[in-house]
Formats: C-alpha cells, sequence, structure tokens
C-alpha cells in the first residue's frame, strides 16, 4: 500500500475563471491568421515560381525555398496542439 503523502497532487489543467472564452478566442484569431499567412505565402511562392521561369532563376529558386519553409510552418502550425500535449505527463 501507497503513502498517500508520498504523491504529489495531479489535478487536470483547468483555466481561470472567465479566461476560458478569452483563451479560446484568441487562438482562434491566431489559427485564422496561421491559415491566411500560410495562403498568402504560398501565392506569392507560386508566383515567383511562374515568374523566374525564363531567365530569373533566382527568384525562381528563391520561390521554390520559400514553399518550403511555408509549409513547414503550415505543418508546425497543425501539430502544434499535439506537441504541446505531448509535455503533459
Amino acid at each position: 500500500m501507497t503513502d498517500p503523502l508520498a504523491t504529489p497532487p495531479d489535478p487536470p489543467p483547468s483555466a481561470p475563471p472567465g479566461l476560458d472564452e478569452l483563451a479560446s478566442q484568441l487562438l482562434g484569431w491566431l489559427k485564422w491568421g496561421v491559415i491566411f499567412a500560410g495562403l498568402i505565402g504560398i501565392l506569392i511562392c507560386a508566383l515567383m515560381l511562374i515568374i523566374g521561369r525564363r531567365n530569373r532563376s533566382a527568384t525562381a529558386y528563391e520561390g521554390l525555398v520559400g514553399s518550403a519553409w511555408v509549409l513547414g510552418g503550415l505543418g508546425l502550425a497543425s501539430v502544434a496542439a499535439l506537441i504541446v500535449g505531448a509535455f503533459q505527463l
């Protein structure tokens, strides 16, 4: 039998009173911002690829590298909650 004083309490996470709705709204705004920025980023990179097709290989290269960064950022944003949840024991 284990001693109840030997085990520390482990309550589940809970929002402070009155901040639950505000936190949800802020997270919603951030998610919308990430989607908007990702869409604009992909479109700009696609435009750079189109413009750099002929005699502007540096522009096409920057568009290609930029698209990899945009996709990486979108991927990280899409798994953000899973990453944070992995550190909660």
